[in-house]
């Protein structure tokens, strides 16, 4: 028997449907944590921690009724990436988080298109006033989405780890 998390949202794009994770998508998961990919993220990880980073995911929603969402090219299951509400308990503030798994849907411009929707879906549905995204330095290519979706650079405020860079979206009243 395999355990699902239900009554989880899914959301549309013009390209994409985003919805939550299920057990299916570990091995994708697994071989993007693991890869040097998942450098920003804190990766890459053993087996190990590839499996206690995904059942994060889960638990994020289990516990907060809410998470990352995984998104999908329309009418297709095979996970693409994440994007969306991210909030673990030592954050300070919650995030807007995004990652593509596959290098091979890298520069299409997916991960915009889900985090639009993550973040329209945290301001709406969720009720969040203000929303930042924590960014490693070298990440130049998230550096350059922050930007492209409108965020600045907010030195002054905490973040999860000194090294971090904190880019604050608009607001509610400006994404719409």
């Amino acid at each position: 028997m395999t355990a699902e998390l239900t009554g989880m949202p899914v959301l549309e794009t013009e390209r994409l449907t985003l919805r939550g994770p299920k057990p299916s998508d570990w091995p994708h998961w697994r071989d993007f944590a693991m890869s040097d990919r998942a450098a920003h993220i804190g990766g890459p990880y053993d087996l190990k921690g590839a499996w206690r980073s995904c059942a994060h995911i889960f638990g994020l929603w289990a516990v907060r009724g809410y998470g990352s969402f995984v998104f999908t090219m329309k009418g297709e299951d095979t996970p693409l990436g994440m994007a969306g509400p991210w909030h673990p308990m030592e954050w300070p503030e919650p995030e807007l988080a995004w990652t593509v798994w596959s290098k091979a849907h890298e520069g299409k411009g997916l991960a915009r298109e889900a985090a639009i929707a993550g973040r329209s879906y945290a301001y709406a549905a969720l009720g969040w006033k203000t929303v930042v995204s924590y960014i490693a330095p070298e990440n130049l290519r998230s550096i350059a989405l922050a930007k492209r979706l409108g965020a600045w650079l907010d030195d002054a405020c905490d973040r999860p780890s000194p090294e971090s860079l904190v880019y604050r979206h608009p607001s509610p009243e400006c994404s719409a």
